[in-house]
C-alpha cells in the first residue's frame, strides 16, 4: 500500500534561496573555469578533439567501469543491508558497523595494499574490484538506515494478503528503499567517474587519468579540457536518470514504532556469514595483510614519527576546516529541500552533484584560476583547499542535512512562529537542534572524505604542508611501500572514527526486540 502524501504549505524563503544559490554558485566554479579555458581554445580546436578515437575509447572504458562497480555495489550493498537488517543472522549488529568500515580505506591505500601483496595486480578487472569492495558502504549506509527505519505496517498487510515473506520482500520491502539505493548508486557512479588513485595504481586509462596526465605534463591543455567537458555532460545524464527514478518511485511512510518481522535464514545462515565473511576479507583482510606486512620497517625508519604527525596533524586541521565551510554552505540548501520543494529547489540540488563527479585536478586548477584572478589572498592557504573540499563533496552534506530535517515536524517551527518568535530565533531555538543529528552525520561523512581526497590536496596544500594523503602517495608513486604504511595505517584509523559514527547513525545498532 501507498502512502498518501499530506499536502504541504510551501512557504516563500527568500533568505534559505539566496543563501542556497551562493552555495551552488561555489560548487559551480570549476564550470566557469572550463568555460572560459574553452572560449579560450576555439570551437574548431574543440570539435577536432571531440571527434578522436582516443575519447570514443575512454569513454567506453569510464563508462563500462562505472557501470560494473555502481551494479556490483548495489547487488553488495543491498544483500548485505538485508542480511544485518531484516534476518536472523548471526551477529548482525557486529557485521553492520563492520560492513561499513571499508569506506575509511581510501581506493589508493586499498590499491597500494593490493599491488603490494598480489603479484601483477593491475588492469580493468582490478580497478572494478578496488573500486566495488570500497564504495559498497555508500549504497549500503542508506539501504541498512531506510531498512531499520520503514514502516513495518506494509509488509504486516502484504502477509495478511497471502504472500509469502520472500515475496513480500523483493515486492514491498525493496520497493521501500529504491530511492535510498538510487541515490547511493549515484554517489557510486559519480565517484567511479571521479576516482584518481585506484586507476591511476592499477594502470587503467579513464577520464580522470587522462586528464590528470594532460594537465600534469601540459602537454595537451585542450585534449583535457574536451575530456572534462564530455565527463560533466555524463555526469549531468546520470542525474537525470536518478532523479527520473526518484519521481516514479512511490513514497512511504517511516513512522515505525516497532520492530519488522525478521526473516529466517535456516540453512542458509552460515553461507550468509562466509559470504558477507569473504567481502570484508577483500574489502579489509587484504588491504590489513599489505600494511602489516610493511608496517614495522616503515615506522623504523629515523625521522618518520616526527614526518607522520606533522602530515597527521595536517590532514585534520584541513578536513576539519573543509568539513566546517561545507556544512555551512550545505546547512541552508539541504532546509530549502525539506520545507520549500519545488522545481528550482531540485535545480539547485541537483546542481551540486555536477562538481562531484568531476577529477580532484579540475577543482584544483580552477581554484587556483578564481584566486589569482579573482581572491587572490586565498592563493597558498588551508581555506583554498577547504573551497576546493566544499566543491567536491556538498551533495553528501546536502543530503544528510536535507535528511535530517524532512524528518522533523515543521509544525514544531509554525507553531513557534505563531507565538510571535522571528525567522532567526525559530532557526536558533528550534530548526537547528532538530536537524543537529543530520548536521552531525553529514559533518562526519564530509571530515571522512576530505581525509581521503587526494588530487585538489596534492595541487592546492600550501607550501611546505603535507597530509597522510600527499605522504602516502609520494612513497607509493616510487614503491616505498614501507615508508607509506606508517601514513596509510594512521589514515585509515583516523578515517574509520566517522565512518562507525555514520553506522550507528543508521539505527542498527540500536536494542531492540526481533520478532
Amino acid at each position: 500500500m501507498r502512502a498518501r502524501r499530506s499536502p504541504r504549505r510551501v512557504l516563500p524563503r527568500p533568505g534559505l534561496t539566496v543563501a542556497s544559490a551562493a552555495a551552488v554558485a561555489v560548487a559551480l566554479l570549476p564550470l566557469v573555469y572550463l568555460a572560459v579555458r574553452a572560449g579560450e581554445a576555439g570551437w574548431d580546436r574543440l570539435t577536432t578533439e571531440l571527434l578522436t578515437e582516443r575519447l570514443a575509447v575512454l569513454a567506453g572504458r569510464s563508462l563500462a567501469l562505472a557501470a560494473v562497480v555502481t551494479a556490483a555495489c548495489t547487488v553488495l550493498g543491498v544483500g548485505a543491508a538485508l542480511l544485518v537488517a531484516r534476518t536472523d543472522l548471526p551477529g548482525r549488529r557486529a557485521f553492520g558497523v563492520v560492513a561499513a568500515l571499508p569506506l575509511a580505506v581510501p581506493t589508493y591505500v586499498a590499491g597500494f595494499a593490493w599491488i603490494a601483496t598480489v603479484d601483477g595486480f593491475a588492469g580493468f578487472w582490478a580497478a572494478a574490484l578496488l573500486l566495488t569492495v570500497c564504495s559498497y558502504p555508500y549504497v549500503f549506509l542508506p539501504a541498512v538506515a531506510a531498512l531499520t527505519r520503514a514502516d513495518p505496517g506494509q509488509e504486516e498487510v502484504s502477509r495478511s494478503l497471502g504472500r509469502g515473506p520472500w515475496a513480500t520482500l523483493l515486492g514491498v520491502t525493496l520497493r521501500q528503499i529504491r530511492p535510498a539505493v538510487a541515490a547511493g548508486a549515484l554517489l557510486v557512479a559519480l565517484y567511479v567517474l571521479s576516482d584518481f588513485g585506484a586507476v591511476s595504481l592499477v594502470q587503467v586509462d579513464t577520464f580522470t587519468r587522462a586528464i590528470f596526465t594532460a594537465f600534469n605534463l601540459g602537454f595537451d591543455r585542450t585534449g583535457a579540457l574536451v575530456l572534462s567537458t564530455v565527463l560533466v555532460v555524463l555526469t549531468v545524464l546520470l542525474i537525470g536518470a536518478e532523479l527520473t527514478t526518484r519521481t516514479r518511485d512511490a513514497r512511504y511512510a517511516s513512522t515505525a514504532v516497532r520492530p519488522p518481522v525478521r526473516l529466517g535464514l535456516g540453512r542458509w545462515r552460515w553461507p550468509a556469514v562466509t559470504a558477507l565473511l569473504a567481502v570484508l576479507a577483500l574489502a579489509l583482510g587484504v588491504p590489513a595483510v599489505g600494511l602489516a606486512r610493511w608496517l614495522a620497517a616503515g615506522v623504523s625508519r629515523p625521522g618518520s614519527l616526527a614526518e607522520i604527525a606533522a602530515a597527521a596533524g595536517g590532514s585534520l586541521s584541513v578536513s576539519l576546516a573543509g568539513a566546517a565551510f561545507t556544512m555551512l554552505l550545505a546547512l541552508p540548501l539541504g532546509l530549502l529541500a525539506a520545507r520549500a520543494p519545488g522545481p528550482v529547489t531540485t535545480l539547485l540540488e541537483r546542481l551540486t552533484y555536477v562538481a562531484h563527479a568531476l577529477p580532484g585536478v579540475v577543482i584544483g586548477l580552477s581554484l587556483v584560476f578564481f584566486a589569482v584572478n579573482v581572491a587572490y589572498p586565498l592563493y597558498q592557504s588551508r581555506w583554498l583547499l577547504a573551497l576546493a573540499y566544499a566543491t567536491l563533496f556538498l551533495p553528501l552534506a546536502v543530503g544528510a542535512v536535507a535528511s535530517a530535517a524532512a524528518q522533523s515536524p515543521p509544525a514544531v517551527e509554525e507553531a513557534a512562529r505563531s507565538l510571535g518568535r522571528g525567522p532567526f530565533a525559530v532557526f536558533r531555538t528550534v530548526t537547528l537542534p532538530l536537524t543537529l543529528p543530520g548536521i552531525g552525520a553529514g559533518a562526519a561523512l564530509t571530515f571522512l572524505t576530505c581525509m581521503k581526497e587526494l588530487p585538489a590536496t596534492l595541487l592546492l596544500r600550501p607550501t611546505g604542508m603535507d597530509t597522510l594523503a600527499t605522504e602516502l602517495w609520494t612513497h607509493t608513486s616510487t614503491a616505498a611501500y614501507a615508508a607509506a604504511a606508517p601514513y596509510a595505517a594512521i589514515l585509515v584509523v583516523l578515517a574509520a572514527v566517522p565512518t562507525w559514527l555514520l553506522a550507528a547513525r543508521t539505527g542498527l545498532t540500536d536494542p531492540g526486540g526481533t520478532r
